[in-house]
Protein backbone atom coordinates (compact mmCIF):
# COMPACT_ATOMS: atom_id res chain seq x y z
CA UNK A 1 0.00 0.00 0.00
CA UNK A 2 1.17 3.02 -1.24
CA UNK A 3 0.71 6.71 -0.66
CA UNK A 4 0.13 7.33 -4.36
CA UNK A 5 -2.15 4.73 -4.72
CA UNK A 6 -4.54 6.15 -1.66
CA UNK A 7 -4.66 10.18 -3.12
CA UNK A 8 -4.86 12.03 -6.40
CA UNK A 9 -3.46 15.69 -7.58
CA UNK A 10 -7.31 16.64 -6.55
CA UNK A 11 -7.10 15.03 -3.26
CA UNK A 12 -4.70 17.44 -2.28
CA UNK A 13 -5.96 21.35 -0.55
CA UNK A 14 -2.68 23.10 -0.30
CA UNK A 15 -3.98 26.19 2.32
CA UNK A 16 -7.15 24.96 4.18
CA UNK A 17 -8.67 27.60 6.06
CA UNK A 18 -10.66 26.12 9.43
CA UNK A 19 -10.29 27.49 12.14
CA UNK A 20 -11.90 24.42 14.67
CA UNK A 21 -11.07 20.80 14.43
CA UNK A 22 -14.82 20.56 13.13
CA UNK A 23 -14.64 22.90 10.55
CA UNK A 24 -11.76 21.35 9.25
CA UNK A 25 -13.40 17.66 8.95
CA UNK A 26 -16.22 19.46 7.19
CA UNK A 27 -14.51 21.17 4.67
CA UNK A 28 -12.46 17.76 4.02
CA UNK A 29 -15.95 15.92 3.52
CA UNK A 30 -16.91 17.49 1.62
CA UNK A 31 -13.96 17.56 -0.93
CA UNK A 32 -14.20 13.86 0.10
CA UNK A 33 -17.97 13.46 -1.11
CA UNK A 34 -16.66 15.05 -4.48
CA UNK A 35 -13.68 12.64 -5.04
CA UNK A 36 -15.93 9.22 -3.63
CA UNK A 37 -19.53 10.35 -5.26
CA UNK A 38 -20.50 9.95 -1.63
CA UNK A 39 -22.87 12.46 0.41
CA UNK A 40 -20.26 14.28 2.41
CA UNK A 41 -22.96 14.05 5.38
CA UNK A 42 -21.89 10.77 5.51
CA UNK A 43 -18.73 10.89 5.38
CA UNK A 44 -18.54 13.88 8.15
CA UNK A 45 -20.90 12.03 10.62
CA UNK A 46 -17.84 8.68 10.28
CA UNK A 47 -15.31 10.98 10.97
CA UNK A 48 -17.02 12.41 14.10
CA UNK A 49 -17.96 9.29 15.11
CA UNK A 50 -14.55 8.34 15.17
CA UNK A 51 -13.08 11.28 16.62
CA UNK A 52 -15.70 10.80 19.74
CA UNK A 53 -13.82 7.25 20.27
CA UNK A 54 -10.42 9.38 20.11
CA UNK A 55 -8.59 11.99 18.75
CA UNK A 56 -6.92 11.07 15.49
CA UNK A 57 -4.17 14.16 16.24
CA UNK A 58 -1.24 12.07 16.33
CA UNK A 59 1.05 14.69 17.93
CA UNK A 60 3.71 16.84 16.45
CA UNK A 61 1.39 18.79 14.23
CA UNK A 62 -0.56 16.09 12.38
CA UNK A 63 -3.91 14.83 12.40
CA UNK A 64 -4.99 11.37 10.65
CA UNK A 65 -8.71 11.52 10.89
CA UNK A 66 -10.42 8.22 9.13
CA UNK A 67 -13.20 6.35 8.96
CA UNK A 68 -14.99 3.36 7.04
CA UNK A 69 -18.40 3.97 5.03
CA UNK A 70 -20.59 0.79 3.24
CA UNK A 71 -20.58 2.44 0.08
CA UNK A 72 -16.68 2.75 -0.94
CA UNK A 73 -14.59 0.69 -3.03
CA UNK A 74 -11.57 1.55 -2.45
CA UNK A 75 -9.23 3.19 -0.17
CA UNK A 76 -9.52 6.87 -0.31
CA UNK A 77 -6.90 9.62 1.11
CA UNK A 78 -6.99 13.21 0.76
CA UNK A 79 -4.27 15.78 2.30
CA UNK A 80 -5.08 19.23 3.32
CA UNK A 81 -2.43 21.96 4.92
CA UNK A 82 -3.96 24.19 6.96
CA UNK A 83 -3.18 28.11 6.45
CA UNK A 84 -3.09 28.18 10.49
CA UNK A 85 -2.27 26.05 12.75
CA UNK A 86 -5.98 25.09 14.42
CA UNK A 87 -6.52 23.16 18.03
CA UNK A 88 -7.22 19.25 17.33
CA UNK A 89 -7.49 17.73 20.87
CA UNK A 90 -4.06 16.10 20.31
CA UNK A 91 -2.51 14.01 22.20
CA UNK A 92 0.29 16.05 22.57
CA UNK A 93 -2.09 19.14 22.69
CA UNK A 94 -0.20 20.99 20.03
CA UNK A 95 -2.01 22.26 17.09
CA UNK A 96 -2.54 20.45 13.87
CA UNK A 97 -1.59 22.07 10.54
CA UNK A 98 -1.11 18.55 8.19
CA UNK A 99 -4.47 16.74 7.90
CA UNK A 100 -4.21 13.15 5.99
CA UNK A 101 -8.04 11.93 5.55
CA UNK A 102 -8.53 8.35 5.06
CA UNK A 103 -11.70 6.75 4.01
CA UNK A 104 -12.19 2.86 3.48
CA UNK A 105 -14.47 0.70 2.99
CA UNK A 106 -16.32 -1.49 5.49
CA UNK A 107 -14.71 -5.01 4.29
CA UNK A 108 -11.03 -3.18 4.01
CA UNK A 109 -9.81 -4.71 7.16
CA UNK A 110 -6.24 -5.15 7.08
CA UNK A 111 -5.62 -2.80 3.84
CA UNK A 112 -6.98 0.02 6.46
CA UNK A 113 -4.52 -0.49 9.25
CA UNK A 114 -2.01 -1.50 6.13
CA UNK A 115 -3.07 2.43 4.77
CA UNK A 116 -3.44 4.05 8.27
CA UNK A 117 0.37 2.38 9.62
CA UNK A 118 1.54 3.78 6.15
CA UNK A 119 0.04 7.31 6.54
CA UNK A 120 1.82 7.32 10.17
CA UNK A 121 5.17 6.32 9.07
CA UNK A 122 5.40 8.87 6.55
CA UNK A 123 4.41 11.84 8.59
CA UNK A 124 6.65 10.54 11.63
CA UNK A 125 9.40 11.56 8.96
CA UNK A 126 9.97 15.23 10.09
CA UNK A 127 11.92 16.04 7.20
CA UNK A 128 9.01 14.95 4.96
CA UNK A 129 6.89 17.09 7.46
CA UNK A 130 9.11 20.14 7.00
CA UNK A 131 8.73 20.46 3.43
CA UNK A 132 5.11 19.72 3.59
CA UNK A 133 4.94 22.57 5.81
CA UNK A 134 7.06 24.56 3.72
CA UNK A 135 5.12 24.67 0.52
CA UNK A 136 1.72 25.83 -0.65
CA UNK A 137 1.49 24.86 -4.17
CA UNK A 138 -1.03 21.58 -4.05
CA UNK A 139 1.19 20.15 -6.78
CA UNK A 140 4.17 20.61 -4.85
CA UNK A 141 2.53 18.80 -1.87
CA UNK A 142 1.35 15.55 -4.05
CA UNK A 143 5.04 15.19 -5.39
CA UNK A 144 5.78 15.36 -1.91
CA UNK A 145 3.66 12.68 -0.42
CA UNK A 146 4.35 10.66 -3.53
CA UNK A 147 7.91 10.82 -4.62
CA UNK A 148 9.20 10.52 -0.68
CA UNK A 149 7.87 6.66 -0.63
CA UNK A 150 9.51 6.34 -4.12
CA UNK A 151 12.86 7.76 -2.86
CA UNK A 152 12.97 5.04 -0.06
CA UNK A 153 11.70 2.21 -1.64
CA UNK A 154 15.00 2.37 -3.90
Amino acid sequence: MDIVDLITPGAVIANLRATSKKQALSDLAKRAGEITALHERAILDVLLERERLGTTGVGNGIAIPHGKLNSLDRLYGLFARLERPINFDSIDEQPVDLIFLLLAPESAGADHLKALARVSRLLRDKSVCEKLRGTDNADALYALLTESQASRAA
